[in-house]
């Protein structure tokens, strides 16, 4: 029985944080064992907010593919492709945009909040990216979209769009499915000020940050507010070092951390050591398995080559049914 399709993409920003892995990245090396998993680099999506900066897109679309070959996706087990380089993606959002009506796109809160806060965003790009979004996923008929429960009214669109041509044009056989959203309880990881990991915040711990300058940056992390001397008592709660604990630490550690805090039987540094060495713990086959890639480059092209490859041949199929179903084959 062949399995199930997800599809799943990330937006090319570069080298990848820890903030990645955990929310999306260690997830889809779970799902590829047990899905036929289609993940893709999203660059046309990076352009609808990023328009007005290329000089650095292809790098950070390669940075961004060797990070997840470091992380354990395997290309004999999932496709690795770019959006880019399936212009299908493109004649398909252009097909759905014909019945999809303007106002499902402007309800988005997404866009609505961030055109308020910058009018550059105010462009058909923007507008449109749900149903970009909506073709990426059903062009290969995925049964199943990966997301956290913020994300899950981007699904929710998709549906609709389906839906929508179904009846309009293959009511009786339908051609696209409806995706369900996968929810999945995403690891969040908090950055080195208590706020979101972001590269843009200066809070970020690379994916493949050298040892010493992890340790570097966990012992520079503030840590509770109120703990000013050595003896003075704290509260984990208040500590982004405890964030990382309740992640990176086991019980044992975390219950030793909570209470050498809160009675100031260990110091500050002393409690963010386990994090430090779980970290590069964690971090060390990544860097291993990412230095053999980047020996070889043309070897990740290569990757996405035949993953690119093999996503062309279901995308193609797909659009002949739509083609045919809206009177085009001709």
């Amino acid at each position: 029985m062949p399995r199930q399709r997800v599809l799943s993409g990330m937006r090319p920003t570069g080298a990848l944080h820890l903030g990645h892995y955990h929310g999306a990245l260690k997830n889809w090396v779970r799902l590829q064992q047990a899905y036929d998993c289609f993940f893709f680099v999203a660059d046309w999506h990076a352009l609808t907010t990023h328009y007005q900066d290329k000089s650095i897109v292809e790098r950070n679309v390669y940075d961004m593919v060797v990070d997840w070959l470091a992380a354990g996706l395997d290309p004999e087990q999932c496709t690795l492709f770019i959006q880019s380089r399936m212009p299908e993606h493109a004649e398909l959002f252009t097909l759905l945009a014909m019945s999809t009506p303007h106002s499902w796109l402007e309800r988005m809160p997404s866009y609505k909040d961030q055109v308020e806060k910058n009018r550059e965003l105010a462009t058909y790009g923007f507008l449109g990216y749900p149903l970009l979004q909506a073709a990426d996923i059903l062009i290969y008929k995925a049964a199943f979209v990966p997301v956290g429960e913020d994300q899950a009214a981007h699904v929710e669109v998709t549906r609709e769009v389906s839906r929508r041509f179904n009846h309009l044009y293959c009511a009786e056989a339908p051609i696209l499915p409806e995706p369900q959203a996968l929810l999945t309880e995403n690891s969040r990881l908090t950055g080195l000020d208590g706020q979101k990991m972001s590269k843009s915040y200066g809070n970020a711990i690379a994916m493949r940050e050298a040892p010493e300058v992890v340790e570097d940056k966990i012992r520079k992390m503030p840590t509770d507010p109120q703990r000013v001397r050595r003896g003075d008592p704290g509260e984990p709660t208040r500590c982004p070092v405890w964030e990382f604990h309740k992640l990176y630490s086991d019980s044992d550690t975390r219950a030793w951390a909570e209470q050498g805090c809160r009675s100031a039987g260990i110091g500050c540094l002393d409690c963010k050591q386990p994090v430090i060495e779980a970290i590069q713990k964690e971090q060390a086959p990544w860097r291993e398995r990412a230095d053999e890639y980047l020996a070889n480059p043309k070897q990740v092209h290569w990757i996405v080559e035949v993953g690119t490859e093999r996503a062309r041949a279901v995308a193609r199929k797909t659009l002949k049914e739509v083609r045919q179903a809206m009177g085009l084959a001709y």
